[in-house]
């Protein structure tokens, strides 16, 4: 199997399989270039000689006569994989920072505490050729308080729950089928929607209004 994103939660994912007696982590792919704020991807691939792609770009994995890896889990990877390259997995899951189908695309947890929202939520989902639409494997949410909480606590907060998530989901993976999402419910957020975020732009609303 094979694991593409950045962070602590990618670091967490990856290292459970490289333990788990039932798979084999094949190789890694950091986000590239790294984000400072957070536990370095790539470093911990080289500290555990963990094959990676050093380039972070999901075309350089090999891919012998088209076929990549039994299973492929994305966690935060910030790149679009189009439908040739999931084509080389037997299945592939993303986990996203948001309670699908709401809160498609970027900065979920930025928008979710910009729209005042009272709970948010984490999805491991399977990754089809759209954004974030894929038929929904295991779902959490959790309350959030956007008179209080910066986006810094919601972050952590997700991370945890996160976790979580992904340590229940696995065992039983093979048991569960995926719902597709909801389109009727469903929102989207992309990068350029982000200048509308205010003083939700950054880890906390003192960072944004610098």
């Amino acid at each position: 199997m094979v694991v593409l994103g950045k962070g602590q939660l990618a670091i967490r994912v990856a290292e459970w399989f490289r333990a788990n007696e039932d798979w084999e982590l094949m190789r890694v792919v950091p986000v590239m270039p790294e984000p400072e704020w957070t536990d370095s991807f790539a470093a911990w691939a080289a500290g555990n000689g963990v094959p990676r792609v050093q380039s972070g770009n999901y075309a350089d994995l090999d891919a012998p006569e088209g076929r990549v890896a039994d299973l492929g889990f994305s966690v935060f990877y910030d790149r679009i994989l189009p439908a040739e390259f999931l084509a080389g997995f037997g299945r592939i899951l993303n986990l996203h920072n948001a309670p699908l189908p709401r809160y498609r695309g970027v900065s979920p947890i930025n928008w979710a505490l910009k729209n005042g929202e009272r709970s948010h939520g984490v999805t491991i989902h399977e990754i089809g050729p759209g954004i974030d639409d894929g038929p929904i494997v295991s779902q959490a949410t959790y309350s959030i308080y956007p008179e209080r909480d910066e986006v810094a606590d919601v972050l952590a907060r997700g991370l945890a729950f996160g976790w979580a998530l992904f340590e229940q989901t696995m065992p039983i993976l093979d048991r569960i089928e995926a719902t597709p999402q909801d389109e009727s419910l469903a929102t989207y957020y992309g990068a350029g929607d982000d200048e509308r975020l205010g003083e939700r732009r950054d880890f906390t609303r003192a960072l944004s209004r610098c």
